[in-house]
């Protein structure tokens, strides 16, 4: 492994750097910080952030990149150097996937012999921190692994046999193919970071981490070492560290709720999603990043454009491939599939059947929270309900609402199905003025079948039973063909 003829040359240790630190106990330190790394339960990707730190900081780089092949930045055999920079090739099993681990330094930041040798041995340690996240994920796909990206807030996967839902799946799959920027939209509650993981396990970054961040939670002050990170010494007692864009280098940077940032914080994050490239707090050189960006909002961009509250330059950045993830009330079909699946998945705690009534109540709501408002809705039941079935009256009254107000009365008096349905061909008959043709139109019935529901006693249920005998035959007459 040899330099090129443009790569900075071998000069004298600094007195500010560690290079005059033991070899081995420099190596030690890098292997422990993978060892420490190899927690079966942690997301794979945290192995290669701790090799990248952990060797920053013992050659005393700026930065370190370990990037796998496919990479659109890795394209360079060999060591490549560039001013202040140097690359060398990570040998792996299989020649036609080698990696690359590139060094940035200070301008005019000479590299020793020691750190030559440091980074030939680490570039050998990076093939090995390749192999091991490449095996976990053929074990993971084995299903002979949990995966680390297990995600803890229980979200439910995309459940549903709607049109909608078939339309949506399609339409994933087909972004996934490709690089390009997404932006996802939707109501809160949809589902939209599920849906952006699923474009990222099925695109070609699968092997890469997904970061997501909460755009309306990130800080003003902090926004730009949040996600382009900072520089040691930056400050008194600052120690540098990666930002959200590094540690999504080679995978998928999420954007969640990106409407919700400021206008100055747009400004900052324009130049970032348009070429890729950050430059970390207190830091002098601009270096790429290999990333997906996905983004998503709860509110039209193209609106809050219009009102002058959102950039235009980044929501054309941001928009062109868009996502709609439908409202829960758009499908409400899917509504007793979703609650099912909650319920069948909190058996261990507690096996809930679902009756009829409480179907027909969620099937009715409108579901303002969407999916996340049902999973909630679950998990009380699977908590308060007092028998094995989920019945209407354990359905919360601001859920139940219209339909428990509707059909609780005819429940509790034990109505005939004649009973309601004449109940029902009043009010029909009320809303229409009186006008029993109008009436027929709307309940999609005859004159006659009608004018039997109306005759049906419904007010005195004393006195229904004498009447059943001469209403009967009432009805078999009206409903005979003339």
């Amino acid at each position: 492994m040899t330099a090129l003829a443009s790569c900075p040359q071998p000069g004298p240790m600094l007195s500010h750097t560690p290079r005059q630190r033991d070899r081995r106990q420099a190596f030690a330190e890098l292997l422990a910080a993978l060892t420490r790394s190899l927690d079966r339960r942690s997301d794979i990707s945290l192995m290669r952030g701790a090799f990248e730190e952990t060797l920053r900081h013992i050659v005393a780089v700026r930065t370190i990149q370990l990037r796998e092949a496919g990479s659109r930045w890795a394209n360079r055999p060999g060591v490549v150097c560039e001013p202040e920079s140097i690359a060398l090739e990570v040998p792996g099993t299989d020649p036609a996937l080698p990696g690359l681990l590139e060094a940035t330094f200070d301008p005019g930041c000479c590299l020793g012999e020691w750190d030559f040798q440091m980074l030939g041995l680490a570039a050998h340690v990076g093939a090995l921190v390749l192999e091991i996240e490449r095996s976990r994920l053929q074990l993971i796909r084995a299903g002979l692994l949990n995966s680390g990206r297990v995600r803890r807030d229980g979200a439910a996967p995309l459940i549903g046999s709607t049109m909608i839902m078939q339309t949506l799946r399609s339409t994933i799959e087909r972004v996934a193919a490709t690089d390009f920027t997404v932006l996802i939209e939707g109501e809160s509650g949809v589902g939209k970071e599920l849906v952006a993981r699923q474009i990222h396990d099925l695109s070609r970054r699968r092997n890469g981490p997904f970061v997501a961040i909460n755009c309306a939670a990130l800080v003003e002050t902090l926004l730009e070492a949040e996600l382009f990170g900072i520089e040691d010494r930056t400050a008194t007692g600052v120690r540098g560290r990666r930002g959200k864009f590094e540690a999504a280098d080679g995978g998928t940077l999420f954007l969640d709720e990106v409407s919700d940032l400021s206008l100055a914080a747009q400004a900052k994050l324009l130049r970032a999603v348009q070429d890729l490239a950050i430059e970390r707090v207190g830091g002098h050189n601009t270096h790429r990043v290999d990333i997906r960006i996905v983004a998503a909002t709860n509110r039209s961009l193209s609106e809050l454009v219009e009102r002058r509250v959102f950039r235009p330059d980044l929501f054309y950045r941001l928009s062109g491939v868009d996502v709609h993830v439908p409202a829960l009330r758009e499908r409400r079909t899917d509504v007793v599939e979703l609650a099912r699946y909650f319920l069948e998945r909190h058996r261990s705690t507690r096996a809930l059947r679902l009756s009829a009534g409480a179907a027909d109540a969620l099937t009715s709501h409108d579901w303002p929270g969407n999916v996340r408002e049902l999973e909630r809705l679950m998990e009380r039941a699977v908590t308060l309900a007092e028998s094995d079935t989920l019945e209407l009256d354990d359905v919360p009254p601001t859920v139940r609402g219209d339909y428990a107000t509707a059909l609780g009365p005819s429940l509790r008096r034990n109505d005939t199905l004649r009973a309601w349905a004449s109940r029902y061909a009043r009010l029909v008959l009320d809303r229409c003025h009186g006008n029993k043709r109008e009436t027929c139109r709307a309940l999609d019935i005859s004159y006659h079948t009608l004018q039997s529901y109306l005759r049906f006693p419904i007010h005195d249920p004393v006195t229904q039973e004498p009447w059943r005998e001469a209403y009967e035959a009432a009805s078999v007459e009206a409903e005979s063909p003339v």
